[in-house]
């Protein structure tokens, strides 16, 4: 059969100024030309940055770079950069319900490249580290022109003529043809054997800012204790020694209302204490367990930034030497909130050369306590991840339990690893310092389940007072007890010498960040005596 000689004409001809990623035409247009050239939103979510936002309610455009912060404002050319002043070339415009950006301001941001033809209009977009394969076309002669077909085969339709010496770019090579793309958006087959390759270009990445705070910790592991403050500050000179303790994280810093105003217990004498004994301070920042708080105080990008300014006003004023964020009983419909929180202060933050670690749940179906955490994209924003391994039976459990069994706890880290990809060189196993005394009553034949949070000391006085001898509970991996006391049933799984150093020698089997405990003041000196252990 003879080769198709019929012209025609790409859909995208219809198009004003279309845009190509990689051959391929996108659904929206480009808006400008030259310097004032603009990007539809969803062409830039989609191919340079997914989480990019748009806040409809203050037409907002939020950007957010593991070293920049920007905001910008519909039809304004005045933005914020990290939050200090800047002016832009040309203002964001919203186009029949579409945000435009400026090009200019996404080159500087993510490294991009474009060309842009004249006599098509066509916008070819490419993105930092992507490499270019340039090419020659080549014919029989010079008068003899090479079609470019809309399918790898003769018979296809020719979608323009190449005149040999043309530059085009290869995109992908189909056999005997190759998928080539000409600067004027023009993209199809051509045999390979009219194609001479002359060279690569690799579009220049992106250099990106060390995080010199976290760097200070790449060939040390973490073992910090949270100081639980409540209304009164703890005396730091009754504390005693913490060997082996290198962080400690008091609970001083909360979202105190729905316009995101944080509340401050900070106390200078603390910071100087543990300076002094050479401990770090990462200080606790809550959203006080209340849900609708959090709901109104991150909604907007202005509430989600007065908290952050705060937080990091606060972490100056006191030379705390970082944050750890401890937001719990959330709506789901709200974690990409909680999630975009973090992704606003870690610019910043790391521009104040602050650690920064956020608390996690093990995961689990609780709408409130563990669904809305998206952990696989906090951990690739944060220094740090802790996981709360404990609670397994919490205080209002229906039956009686561990707190924190090993195989439960082995279970919980296992996730983060494998299915949120958490690198281990970022995830803390926080281990519980506390366990509780469950009691079990029977009355017309119906028993009733109640226990009471008590510190290593308190259950030592128990194992002491009523004269109990533990024995080791295979299933749990911890000393058990049990008595009677009152006519009811007493049931006790220990946080021991024992329990602890089995979950250090698991953070150390997982080469895992460090070991965090909660909380200090429920500690026994045996605690810190295989907490330690983590350094070695």
């Amino acid at each position: 059969m003879f080769p198709n000689w019929q012209h025609t004409q790409p859909d995208w001809r219809s198009m004003k100024k279309p845009i190509f990623v990689q051959g391929a035409v996108k659904k929206y247009s480009a808006s400008g030309s030259g310097d004032s050239l603009k990007l539809p939103l969803p062409v830039i979510q989609q191919e340079i940055d997914p989480n990019i936002r748009y806040e409809e309610k203050t037409e907002s455009v939020i950007i957010t770079t593991s070293k920049e912060l920007v905001h910008l404002k519909i039809d304004h050319k005045d933005a914020k950069l990290n939050n200090k002043p800047i002016k832009l070339m040309f203002a964001p415009v919203t186009v029949k319900g579409t945000q435009y950006l400026p090009i200019s301001l996404l080159k500087q941001i993510y490294g991009i490249e474009w060309i842009e033809d004249k006599s098509t209009g066509a916008v070819m977009l490419f993105k930092a580290g992507e490499e270019i394969q340039s090419a020659k076309v080549s014919g029989g002669s010079s008068s003899d022109t090479i079609a470019l077909r809309t399918e790898d085969s003769i018979h296809s339709p020719i979608l323009q003529d190449i005149i040999p010496g043309t530059q085009v770019r290869v995109l992908r090579i189909q056999g005997d043809w190759t998928f080539i793309q000409l600067d004027n958006g023009y993209a199809g087959y051509v045999p390979g054997k009219n194609l001479t390759l002359t060279g690569t270009r690799k579009i220049p990445g992106v250099k990106e800012i060390p995080n010199t705070a976290r760097k200070k910790w790449n060939n040390k592991k973490v073992n910090l204790t949270w100081e639980a403050v409540y209304q009164k500050q703890p005396d730091s000179s009754a504390i005693g020694s913490l060997p082996g303790v290198n962080v400690v994280s008091p609970t001083w810093f909360q979202i105190m209302d729905g316009s995101g105003n944080v509340q401050s217990k900070a106390d200078d004498l603390y910071v100087k204490w543990a300076h002094k004994n050479k401990m770090h301070v990462w200080a606790l920042f809550s959203n006080a367990f209340d849900a609708d708080r959090t709901t109104k105080a991150l909604s907007s990008f202005e509430n989600r930034l007065r908290s952050i300014v705060q937080i990091l006003h606060y972490a100056k004023l006191y030379q705390l030497d970082g944050i750890n964020i401890d937001f719990e009983n959330v709506y789901t419909k709200d974690g990409d909130n909680v999630t975009q929180f973090v992704r606003e202060l870690m610019p910043l933050a790391k521009e104040q050369g602050l650690v920064i670690s956020i608390d996690v749940t093990p995961k689990s179906n609780s709408e409130m306590w563990s669904k809305f955490m998206d952990r696989k994209a906090l951990a690739g924003m944060v220094d740090y991840m802790m996981l709360m391994a404990y609670d397994e039976h919490w205080a209002a459990s229906p039956e009686a339990g561990s707190v924190a069994s090993l195989p439960w706890t082995r279970a919980a880290v296992d996730r983060l690893l494998e299915e949120d990809e958490v690198s281990p060189d970022k995830l803390i196993l926080s281990v519980p310092l506390y366990t509780r005394v469950w009691s079990e009553e029977t009355k017309n034949g119906k028993t009733t389940v109640s226990s009471k949070a008590i510190g290593m000391k308190k259950a030592q006085d128990i194992v002491k007072n009523f004269s109990l001898t533990p024995t080791l509970d295979e299933s749990t991996g911890q000393n058990y007890v049990e008595y009677t006391e009152n006519g009811i049933l007493k049931k006790i799984w220990l946080e021991d010498s024992y329990s602890i150093k089995q979950r250090v020698e698991l953070a150390a089997e997982l080469n895992l960040a460090g070991v965090a405990s909660w909380t200090r003041g429920f500690a026994s000196p045996e605690a810190w005596v295989e907490l330690k252990e983590i350094l070695k």
